[in-house]
Formats: C-alpha cells, structure tokens, sequence
C-alpha cells in the first residue's frame, strides 16, 4: 500500500501551498483516478510521490516502510503530459535502453508485447509513432526500470478518440499488474477501469467516488 500523510506543498516562488495537508492510500495493484482544474495541484502530487519534487511537510510509505525521494524515483515510474517531448533516443532502440548499463534483449520484447508494440522496428526514430504508439512508447521506457507504482499525467491529453482508446486498451492490459494513478481530465474514458475517483481542489482531496461494476 501507498500511505501518503499530511503532505504539503509549496513552491518558494509560490504564494500559496499547491499541496495542503494531503492524505492518501492506494493499495497494491489499485487503479485511481484524479481529477480536477488546471493549477488544483495534480501534477505536483504525481511528482511528490515519483520523488522528484520535495514536500516540505508530511511522510510516504509504501507497504509500512519510509521511502525517501531518491527511493521513490526506483519505487515509481512517471509518464508526464506528452511524453515525447523528452524522447531523446535517435531510435526506439536506444530510447529504450537510456539508463540501463545492460538491458536483455528478451526483457525489451515481453515489455514491447505488454505495451501493444510487438512488431515496432527499433531502428525507427520514436518521431515517427503515431501520438498513442509514442504514449505506449513511453510507458515501456518506465515499465523496464521494472516500477511498483506507475503515474501518468493527462495520458489521453492531445490525441484523436482512436488513439485514446489505444491508451485506455493499454491500461486494462497492465490492471491487477501495476499499482497505477492516473491524473485526466477526462475521467469517463477510464470508466470501468478504476477502483476510485478522486477530485483534487486547492491542494486537498475533497471527495471519493467509488466504482462499483458487476461482470
């Protein structure tokens, strides 16, 4: 389980905390959304808990023990908001490989088979993906750092309704695999696929909806 306590946030150009005495628990393989308006803190608390932003208040644990930052950055893999943008392999191969001093060439292809990339030519610049095929891209560059937790910011964000569902068909291959949050501002796409619904305003969870589907 994720066990984030009392966790607050503030920029020190900010005038106000982006994260306010925040409290949140997901457990193990859970899927959660959160949802809420442009400036409600949501990225910021995707990059407290991948450990790339610092709280000044508060304390994560993860399975009952205190993670620091620099562990959160090996317990979590992040996809930010149009990924591609950070692509800086020359090929998909390389893309993949950023960051490992040995990487299997059998653990890239079960990757690229869990992401829907099976057949992808590795030798082709990560440009020349269709917008879902570059999201998928991204979210194997995570999945082969081998990730407890998986966040992604605004998934869907900028593509076509195919490309989307391309993205949503993505997530339910990796339920009941990956502990994962997802930040949208579309929350009906991902209907079905979620244990809870969380609305973040002002830095707090105001409210959880919880869904409930048979079959």
């Amino acid at each position: 389980m994720l066990d984030l306590k009392e966790i607050s946030y503030q920029p020190q150009t900010g005038e106000r905390k982006l994260i306010d005495n925040l409290n949140l628990k997901v457990n193990e393989n859970e899927i959660i959304l959160i949802c809420g308006k442009s400036g409600s803190g949501k990225t910021t608390l995707l990059e407290i808990i991948s450990g790339l932003t610092i709280p000044q208040k508060g304390k994560i644990t993860w399975n009952k023990k205190n993670f620091s930052s620099r562990q959160r950055r090996w317990l979590c893999g992040l996809v930010f908001q149009f990924p591609e943008r950070y692509f800086i392999g020359t090929t998909i191969g390389k893309e993949l490989k950023i960051g490992h001093k040995s990487l299997r060439e059998k653990n890239i292809d079960i990757v690229l088979n869990k992401v829907g990339l099976k057949k992808i030519n590795l030798k082709q610049p990560p440009e020349q993906l269709s917008g879902g095929q570059q999201r998928r891209l991204a979210v194997a560059v995570q999945l082969l750092r081998n990730p407890s937790i998986l966040l992604l910011d605004e998934p869907t964000a900028g593509l076509d309704w195919s490309m989307k569902n391309d993205v949503k068909n993505l997530i339910l291959d990796l339920k009941n695999k990956n502990t994962i949050i997802i930040v949208t501002h579309e929350p009906a796409l991902f209907n079905g696929i979620q244990s809870r619904m969380l609305i973040l305003e002002k830095g707090k969870i105001k409210n959880s909806i919880k869904e409930n589907h048979e079959g």
